[in-house]
């Protein structure tokens, strides 16, 4: 059975800075695409970052220069370094992995940054 755990999420002041970590057990085939997503209330889904298994990295432009995302291919573990957090970063952060065929989403985790 396919898990994708998230860790890391929670209460911050603007200025701060949280760890996201996301990692998934139960998939056979190799782990292409990692990204992170994030929605906040009454808005879509938005790819935050996403780094593919060549480690080319991609960043939506209002986190460019804060966020750092990384993987550990041997843990198949994806994470999100946020710093110089935001009151609009407040939102749930959702992992999603591309496999083979298949992608697989996170269950999410709340982070909310306040002013």
């Amino acid at each position: 059975q396919v898990q994708l755990v998230e860790s890391g999420g929670g209460l911050v002041q603007a200025g701060g800075s949280l760890r996201l970590s996301c990692a998934a057990s139960g998939i056979i085939y190799r782990i292409n695409a990692m990204r992170w997503y994030r929605q906040a209330p009454g808005k879509q889904r938005e790819l935050v970052a996403a780094i593919t298994s060549g480690g080319v990295i991609n960043y939506a432009d209002s986190v460019k220069g804060r966020f750092t995302i990384s993987r550990d291919n041997a843990k198949n573990t994806e994470y999100l370094q946020m710093n110089s957090l935001k009151p609009e970063d407040t939102a749930v952060y959702y992992c999603y992995v591309v496999a083979g065929p298949y992608n697989y989403w996170g269950q999410g985790t709340q982070v909310t940054v306040s002013s």
